[in-house]
C-alpha cells in the first residue's frame, strides 16, 4: 500500500527514535523534542512555498522531499507511520472535499 521507500524511511526513523543524539541528525531531532521537529516542519514548508514562487521545479521537488521527510519524523515522534496517512487518504478517496470537511467532528 505504501511505497517501499516510505516504509524503509519510516523503519529507519523508528530505529533512530531511541538512538543517542550524537549518532545521527534524526536522533538529535528526537532528542530535542517536539518543538524542534515542529520548527523543522514549518521551515521546510516555508522553503517549499518559496521554491514554488521561484518556479524552479527541481528546487520544488527537493523542498517537498525535505518537507515530507520532516513530516515523517513528526509522525514517528507520535508513534505513527506513513501507512496511517495512506489509510486516511484511501478513506477520503472518492469523497468530495467539501463533503469530507463537513463530516469532520469539530475540534474544541
Amino acid at each position: 500500500m505504501t511505497p517501499d521507500v516510505l516504509k524503509n524511511i519510516a523503519d529507519t526513523l523508528e530505529a533512530r527514535r531511541k538512538a543517542a543524539p550524537q549518532s545521527s541528525y534524526v536522533a538529535s531531532l528526537f532528542h530535542k523534542g517536539e518543538d524542534a521537529i515542529l520548527k523543522k516542519v514549518a521551515e521546510e514548508a516555508a522553503e517549499t512555498l518559496m521554491a514554488s514562487k521561484d518556479k524552479d521545479k527541481l528546487h520544488l521537488v527537493r523542498e517537498v522531499a525535505d518537507l515530507w521527510f520532516h513530516t515523517m519524523v513528526l509522525l514517528t515522534y507520535h508513534g505513527l507511520r506513513p501507512e496511517d496517512v495512506v489509510m486516511e487518504l484511501h478513506r477520503r478517496e472518492g469523497i468530495s472535499g467539501l463533503d469530507e470537511k463537513a463530516a469532520r467532528k469539530p475540534t474544541v
